[in-house]
């Protein structure tokens, strides 16, 4: 799917600097992050609701009913 990634001035000299940098194109750099931070996200909501789930499961539980 193509899509258009609007950048400040800043963000696109950052971004072209990494990727010059480490020998990839703007877009493998850009991909990669929106991946990385997607899996952090998806990691920390996990392990946030694990933890409310074990901490309050007597709560959950009342609500359920």
């Amino acid at each position: 799917m193509a899509m258009t990634l609007r950048l400040s001035d800043g963000e696109t000299e950052a971004l072209r600097n990494y990727a010059e940098e480490s020998g990839r194109s703007m877009q493998d750099v850009a991909r990669e992050a929106i991946r990385d931070y997607i899996g952090e996200r998806t990691k920390r909501r996990a392990e946030i609701l694990a933890r409310i789930v074990g901490e309050d499961t007597e709560l959950l539980d009342l609500l359920s009913k």
